[in-house]
């Protein structure tokens, strides 16, 4: 089975075991002094409002999900770790970053009726699988970096009713790349490469259908796993093509051994790309000396592209966990966790028991609706399809090997636009 083949069972079933559990009420719900249409929570008095997570948090995107997950924390810690008057208790499962993964952290989330809502996760393979099965159950999640198209496409269908993001969609991300190789770095044929995650795959075909569209070519176009090892077959049809550019937006390990055996092989004068799942630590330890130079396409996370809160989010993360943001989606991750506060501060009910009620439809619909503010990430306001997150393009590029001087702007340093 293909591993494209293998990704669509994996949804297919992840959608079918959310049957295991009760599905929504077809009537309104009354939880003391609210009733709802799916569903209410109840927290008793003194009791934690439980939110539930799930990140890659181990294998050689760890830096994606914890990066992500710690941002959420650091937010947390701001408010207290307390949403109308009542402790947070935050639940986190690892997805490693795939269908698979997702599938089970979403059973398992899903399975605590407690959960309020769910934050994450970083990969679009882990959301596909995982936000159906939450929705199921009546459960909100908002993703910080699952930016493929589908997500939030027109067509993404009624199990993802309940899916938001406050990252980009990959819709933007791939046209931006298309529109900065073509017109202003002159290239007119391109190899591309995916790893059939949903996330590569789809911002590829954009990529394509709209270099294409200006007048380029797509020369070659190549698949490859995530734990694929040996790229150079790959690489030596890519240098048969001789394209101008290799764009290759795949994760962690897949790029670290492309960029390091481009190295090897003869006539690949191609200038290589990768995509924004490199804006990472991990990274510059799987690419080592061969990382220097090479060019990445993100989001622009300049000062001026950026919240005003974002120094001091910043500030906040380093005194927490001693280091500098690993990663380049932290302050989606940020947003993300004060959106889901806002919703639930906006819904919640306290009844004249002194327990809190919260309606899970009308967390969804105050989510959907929530007022436009200003986010560490940039602006925040969510359409009818849970795009909640604005696109502005940059391109960096690696300065130094070492991962200790990892630093988004500065290594990778932002080279597009200029400064």
């Amino acid at each position: 089975m293909t591993r494209v083949s293998l990704f669509k069972s994996l949804t297919a079933a992840a959608v079918l075991a959310s049957g295991a559990f009760a599905a929504m009420p077809s009537h309104a719900v009354t939880v003391g002094p609210v009733t709802d249409p799916i569903g209410v929570v109840k927290v008793n008095k003194g009791q934690p409002i439980v939110i539930g997570g799930y990140w890659v948090l181990s294998g050689p995107d760890t830096s994606l999900g914890l990066d992500s997950k710690r941002a959420a924390e650091v937010y947390f810690k701001e408010i207290g770790n307390q949403i109308a008057g009542h402790p947070i208790r935050f639940i986190v499962e690892d997805d490693g970053c795939n269908a698979e993964g997702g599938q089970t952290a979403g059973t398992k989330l899903a399975a605590n009726q407690n959960i309020v809502g769910v934050l994450g996760p970083a990969c679009s393979s882990a959301a596909t699988a995982a936000a159906p099965i939450l929705w199921k159950q009546g459960i909100v999640s908002i993703c910080n970096a699952c930016s493929a198209p589908r997500l939030t496409a027109a067509d993404r269908g009624p199990n993802f009713d309940g899916f938001l993001r406050t990252v980009y969609s990959d819709t933007d991300q791939g046209k931006g790349d298309a529109k900065w190789m073509y017109e202003v770095m002159k290239w007119k044929t391109a190899a591309t490469v995916h790893d059939g995650s949903p996330y590569a795959q789809q911002l590829v075909a954009v990529f394509k259908e709209n270099f294409e569209k200006l007048g380029g070519k797509v020369v070659s176009a190549e698949a490859v796993a995530p734990n694929d090892v040996d790229m150079r077959p790959m690489l030596t049809r890519v240098a048969a093509a001789k394209p101008d550019v290799v764009y290759f937006p795949v994760f962690v390990a897949a790029a670290g051994q492309i960029v390091r055996q481009s190295k090897e092989i003869s006539g690949l004068n191609s200038q290589m790309i990768g995509g924004s799942a490199l804006m990472a630590k991990d990274f510059l330890t799987a690419a080592g000396e061969a990382a220097v130079g090479l060019r990445i396409t993100f989001a622009d996370i300049s000062k001026e592209a950026l919240g005003k809160e974002y120094p001091t989010m910043v500030k906040h993360y380093r005194e927490m966990f001693g280091e500098d943001p690993i990663q380049g989606f932290h302050a989606q991750g940020y947003d993300a966790a004060k959106l889901l506060v806002m919703g639930i501060e906006k819904v919640a009910v306290k009844g004249k028991d002194g327990n809190l009620y919260i309606g899970r439809k009308a967390l969804r619909d105050a989510l959907y609706s929530m007022p436009r503010f200003e986010g560490v990430s940039g602006p925040i306001k969510c359409n009818e399809l849970g795009q909640c997150g604005e696109f502005k393009f940059g391109v960096y590029q690696f300065v130094n090997k070492d991962p200790a001087t990892f630093e988004p702007g500065k290594n990778p340093k932002k080279i597009y636009p200029a400064q």
